[in-house]
């Protein structure tokens, strides 16, 4: 973008918390000459935002018309809802992209829309247990997938201008439609979630009897916990609009789960130690390995 012809000058946020805040870090690097204006329903966030340096200023959609980039960093909720309104507001030349774990929907809700072909539907596979402003991280997005949906339906230009400033940031881009996307997040990011939270509630029922049931906990039982961390206001919507794909993949967790408490009823540890031996693999997987046959 710097030296280009049509160089950008003004890039709006829509949610200015942890995903927002890291995206405008990473722009405020890369390009310290674009101005960030931010919206958010929260005046915390916006007063924390700016008290930070991740917006110039706050706006409101009115404003939109002349942002060269807007990013919706909102809960799925309440993105189906304002998207379409953004797109109402957005100039002709204006990308808009969201950062939503689900895309079905939110592809479906905008199908129709005139400025369809303004809108790029993103999904930054990033982020921390942690939310608001005073989460974001400047390399937040380096070395991350972002997974793009439905490109063809994007004017080419407009694309062109996000996919290149995710490049920028260190994003490997992976094209998906969004059924597939629904259904492979389901078992990488939201089961993963789930069992955090579960794990979270068992220990917690139990920590009522046995005081000390925390202080005995360590690493493994924190890095396995910590995303019960995440905002509920967050997760709740994706789990609703996944719903058909999230029961399907913890009904074949839960008879993974169920098969396993067996083998160890049954006294049957060779068949956990193969179990578990067998899923070692996972570890060659997530390096980037391909497995032998």
């Amino acid at each position: 973008m710097k030296g280009s012809e049509e160089a950008m000058k003004k890039i709006t946020i829509i949610g200015v918390g942890l995903i927002g805040g890291s995206f405008a870090k990473a722009v405020r690097r890369l390009h310290p000459e674009v101005t960030i204006t931010g919206i958010d329903k929260s005046e915390t966030h916006l007063n924390k935002a700016q008290e930070l340096g991740l917006i110039d200023e706050r706006t409101t959609y009115k404003s939109l018309s002349d942002a060269d980039m807007v990013m919706l960093a909102i809960p799925v909720d309440v993105l189906v809802d304002e998207l379409p309104k953004v797109l109402d507001a957005v100039g002709d030349d204006t990308i808009v992209f969201d950062a939503g774990s689900t895309k079905s929907l939110i592809c479906k809700i905008v199908e129709n829309h005139p400025k369809r072909r303004n809108f790029l539907a993103a999904h930054p596979i990033a982020g921390t247990e942690f939310s608001g402003p005073e989460a974001a991280i400047e390399q937040l997005y380096e070395g991350k997938t972002n997974i793009i949906c439905e490109v063809e339906k994007t004017a080419f230009k407009l694309q062109e201008k996000a996919l290149k400033l995710f490049q920028e940031m260190g994003m490997r881009i992976r094209y998906m439609n969004a059924e597939a996307h629904d259904k492979h997040i389901a078992y990488v990011s939201h089961l993963s979630h789930i069992s955090s939270f579960m794990l979270g509630k068992t220990v917690i029922e139990k920590e009522k009897n046995e005081r000390d049931i925390f202080d005995m906990a360590g690493s493994g039982f924190e890095s396995t916990v910590r995303l019960a961390k995440s905002s509920p206001a967050m997760w709740t919507p994706i789990f609703e609009q996944n719903k058909a794909n999230v029961i399907e993949t913890l009904t074949e967790y839960i008879q993974n789960l169920e098969e396993f408490k067996k083998m160890i009823a049954d006294n049957d540890f060779e068949g956990v130690y193969t179990q578990m031996d067998n899923t070692n693999k996972i570890r060659s997987i997530l390096n980037g390995i391909p497995l032998t046959k």
